[in-house]
């Protein structure tokens, strides 16, 4: 009887030994594949949060168009940071309102006329922008925001990075001609 008891017992151990056995080939094999994993779940996040930004950029510059184009910016004389601000508000908070965030806004007569700056230089920084031109009623206006965006995923650097100091370009504009706003105006 006692025999049995033990020989059970011995069973016990045998089995839970093979099963701990089994659970640490697991443990290896998620190892090896972990880092794989974990990099791919990091580069879909950090590419689904800059296409995010890029939405939201593009958002706040088509309503910072808008009231341009309505005469709303002219008739109120807002200047160039009250329009930064502006986008920064409807951008916030997926863009923080930095000293990476432009806003460059250009008037021109007709569409053929347009004529605009690269954002980048040739070593790969943001040009300065602070051309503010809203233009006047029938005006075509030219809205460009720029946000210089911190890539965090180290591996994905190399790829995502598209401007000097590891940081990726956000870029939205919005072209648009000018309503007739003031009086005695009947079209453009």
């Amino acid at each position: 009887m006692i025999a049995r008891k033990t020989l059970g017992r011995l069973r016990r151990i045998a089995k839970r030994w093979r099963n701990e056995a089994r659970s640490g080939s697991a443990l290896v094999e998620f190892a090896m594949i972990a880092p794989v994993f974990f990099l791919l779940l990091f580069a879909i996040m950090e590419i689904g949060i800059i296409f995010f930004a890029q939405s939201t950029l593009q958002h706040a510059t088509e309503i910072v168009g808008r009231l341009i184009r309505t005469g709303q910016v002219q008739g109120q004389s807002l200047t160039q940071s009250q329009v930064r601000q502006i986008v920064c508000n409807n951008a916030a908070p997926i863009i923080p309102c930095d000293s990476n965030l432009y806003v460059d806004v250009e008037a021109f007569t007709n569409f053929n006329t347009i004529i605009f700056s690269p954002p980048l230089g040739p070593d790969g920084t943001m040009n300065p922008m602070n051309t503010f031109q809203p233009g006047t009623a029938c005006n075509v206006v030219l809205v460009r925001s720029f946000y210089a965006w911190n890539v965090f995923t180290p591996v994905l650097t190399p790829f995502l990075r598209n401007m000097a100091n590891n940081k990726h370009l956000i870029y939205s504009a919005s072209a648009f001609r000018n309503e007739p706003y003031t009086t005695g105006l009947s079209g453009c």
